[in-house]
């Protein structure tokens, strides 16, 4: 059985994105760490059929690494959970 991370590039971006604190309700943007996994070309060396079928259908994805940020209001800091999307289909 091939493993399936030998179908992929892998790198890490940061994003900035706009969230708001729960607790003191100021918006601000914070930069979030993601795993973004690109799919290669062609299919490993020794793949068998059942692997160059599962990369056929093996799609390139982003996984966010961080579920919490700290708010940047200086009188908040409190951490506070990322809700939403944790894979981005590429």
């Amino acid at each position: 059985m091939m493993d399936d991370r030998r179908f992929y590039d892998e790198r890490q971006e940061v994003k900035q994105v706009p969230l708001v604190c729960p607790h003191c309700r100021q918006e601000n943007t914070y930069p979030v760490r993601w795993l973004v996994r690109t799919k290669k070309a062609a299919p490993p060396p020794g793949a068998d059929n059942e692997a160059r079928a599962r990369f056929a259908r093996a799609r390139s994805y982003m996984v966010r690494v961080e579920d919490l940020v700290a708010c940047r209001n200086p009188r908040c800091r409190k951490r506070f959970e990322l809700t939403g999307q944790s894979v981005i289909l590429l």
